[in-house]
């Protein structure tokens, strides 16, 4: 086992309308997508397509969704660890533009313990925070055995404040901070005292504000993709994740201002295809936005 990802596991739908129908109305999509889902996951899945296969530990029922999300770990070399639910989860994504509108189904009463590995050989750890016992555990027990700790902070979850405890590397969402009712400076703050030695808010299009191994705060503009290019941005902050997993576990002597470099072009690429599976980018798609794109206007931090 190279890396460790936990997250709650979906099958996405995605696609291309101008308006949803109403009341007994029928419309056409232009387009769509079925792909796996969740943050967790889709980072998994983007490690994977990079080149490092990963162990997932990850909801995980006994239907054909199930079957469906199994044959596409399967495809990717990732090793399944499943918890079992007993329906599998499904999320309808509209993008529109930089925006996306989700409806989520989701099923996380989990009928079992999560399941103990083994982790010889593991060096780095990513979380999302679903799977709260089994993140907790898990981040502790990587911590303690110096194997790199990482979280996607998407929201702030039931143990997220004692989990972080425990992490190295905090990437979190603009959500995230407002739940904490912080600024972002207030937020890097927070991070700091938790013991993360690496920690960042992503912005979307206004990039990444992050501190660094010396506590420096900075800002990293993202690339500025042309709006005619964006087809959909849902799941770029999870190919951010999986990337910056990919590029620590390939280098982990570079700084960390190389991995997040490596993982914006790799979200860069991944706004421009429609569905998780479509966006996953391959060492020279993440060569190609990183030529091919120069750095958005951004404000300092």
């Amino acid at each position: 086992m190279e890396a460790l990802f936990i997250g709650q596991a979906y099958i996405d739908i995605t696609f291309l309308t101008d308006e949803l129908p109403t009341g007994d109305e029928k419309t056409i999509a232009q387009d769509y997508a079925v792909s796996f889902g969740g943050n967790a996951v889709t980072a998994a899945f983007c490690c994977a397509r990079l080149g490092q296969k990963p162990d997932l530990i990850c909801s995980q029922a006994n239907d054909w969704l199930a079957h469906m999300f199994s044959d596409m770990a399967g495809k990717y070399g990732i090793e399944l660890h499943g918890r079992k639910v007993r329906e599998s989860s499904l999320s309808f994504i509209m993008p529109k533009g930089s925006k996306r509108a989700i409806v989520r189904c989701r099923d996380d009463n989990f009928l079992h313990p999560f399941p103990l590995l083994n982790l010889d050989g593991c060096r780095a750890l990513h979380i999302d925070g679903h799977l709260p016992d089994a993140a907790l555990h898990y981040a502790k027990t990587c911590r303690e055995a110096g194997i790199l700790t990482s979280i996607d902070g998407g929201a702030v979850r039931s143990n997220t404040d004692e989990v972080l405890r425990y992490i190295d590397v905090a990437i979190v969402s603009e959500r995230f901070s407002e739940q904490l009712e912080l600024d972002a400076r207030q937020t890097l703050d927070y991070l700091k005292a938790h013991g993360c030695r690496i920690g960042g808010i992503t912005m979307g299009e206004r990039g990444l504000v992050w501190y660094d191994e010396t506590g420096t705060v900075q800002v990293m503009p993202s690339l500025a993709v042309p709006a005619d290019k964006i087809v959909d941005t849902n799941g770029a902050g999870d190919v951010f994740h999986g990337a910056y997993i990919y590029s620590y576990l390939s280098n982990p002597e570079a700084p960390w201002a190389d991995h997040f470099r490596f993982s914006r072009a790799a979200s860069a690429h991944a706004i421009q295809h429609l569905g998780n599976e479509a966006s996953l980018p391959q060492l020279e798609d993440v060569k190609a936005a990183m030529e091919m794109f120069s750095e958005a206007a951004t404000k300092s931090a």
